[in-house]
């Protein structure tokens, strides 16, 4: 179930994978396990979505700017995939829809795949395992899975609110 949520974009992937985190914190399967089924299922997703880019993405990106929130999204990635490609999408993780717009935008502007390749791997895999983790913490900490998960998730918010900030704010002061 994890590596399907984890496979399509639109699927609420950070909440199945901080359950996860939590049931790996009470025993209930490894975390390795569960940092490696979601980044497989996440890079698997990457991949389809950058040849998506690739092979007439870019159609797709221009309707998906028409929203205000992944225009200014994809107004951050583009200007910043330019200069700094591989930070940029690892960092892009971290933010709503950034792996998604990120993975579209690199195939639309033609990355070399391999280039792409690398840099999606090292962004799922930290991005997978920072959630997993989020969730093993908060299912230590609380023993009851409803309490561990909302204090997890909450946790998750925070720190999502606290860098989406930051970006904004970075894209304001260019």
């Amino acid at each position: 179930m994890l590596f399907v949520v984890s496979l399509v974009p639109l699927l609420p992937t950070e909440v199945t994978l901080l359950g996860m985190g939590v049931a790996a914190a009470q025993g209930g399967t490894s975390l390795a396990l569960v940092i490696a089924v979601a980044s497989a299922g996440c890079l698997a997703s990457d991949q389809a979505l950058y040849a998506l880019g690739r092979f007439g993405g870019r159609a797709a990106l221009d309707r998906l700017s028409r929203r205000k929130k992944i225009a200014a999204g994809l107004g951050w990635l583009d200007g910043r995939l330019q200069r700094h490609p591989r930070p940029v999408l690892v960092v892009a993780r971290w933010l709503p829809s950034g792996g998604t717009l990120g993975a579209l935008l690199a195939g639309s502007l033609r990355w070399p795949m391999a280039e792409f390749f690398a840099a999606s791997a090292i962004g799922v895999t930290l991005w997978t395992s920072y959630v997993a983790f989020l969730g093993y913490a908060g299912g230590r900490i609380v023993t009851e899975p409803g309490i561990s998960m909302l204090l997890s998730l909450g946790v998750a918010l925070v720190l999502g609110s606290v860098i989406t900030y930051g970006v904004r704010r970075s894209a304001r002061a260019l």
